[in-house]
């Protein structure tokens, strides 16, 4: 049985997917759930000035995916973000290998940001 993810069950959600083998209390996982608001806010901040913090978002996006694995954390990513933040966090998981090319292709990839990657 597959229930869907939602606002009311995501903190259930991501303590059952949640691994950190140094997991100290509940104030980390927290703070690793509030990385979600963090890609959000950071890619709302490219969409106003045209400014990319990419590699801070690679940050948050690698650790995202180390503490909840890959299949949870692109759930929780497909929740928390809206439509219009895809085209701009698409190229970060390819070039991250957590999607493939072929995956996603109705999502237009942002051609700023897949340079700025380039240039990593």
């Amino acid at each position: 049985m597959k229930i869907e993810l939602t606002e009311e069950n995501l903190f259930l959600y991501a303590a059952k997917h949640y691994y950190n083998p140094k997991y100290i209390d509940a104030e980390e996982f927290e703070e690793d759930l509030k990385r979600f608001k963090y890609i959000k806010r950071l890619l709302n901040r490219y969409m106003e000035s045209g400014r990319i913090s990419e590699r801070l978002i690679l940050n948050h996006v690698i650790v995202l995916f180390n503490v909840f694995g890959t299949d949870p954390t692109l759930n929780m990513l497909k929740l928390k973000l809206d439509m219009k933040h895809w085209p701009m966090i698409k190229p970060f998981l390819i070039y991250l290998k957590y999607i493939r090319n072929d995956e996603f292709t109705n999502i237009p990839m942002d051609p700023n940001i897949v340079e700025a990657l380039r240039k990593i």
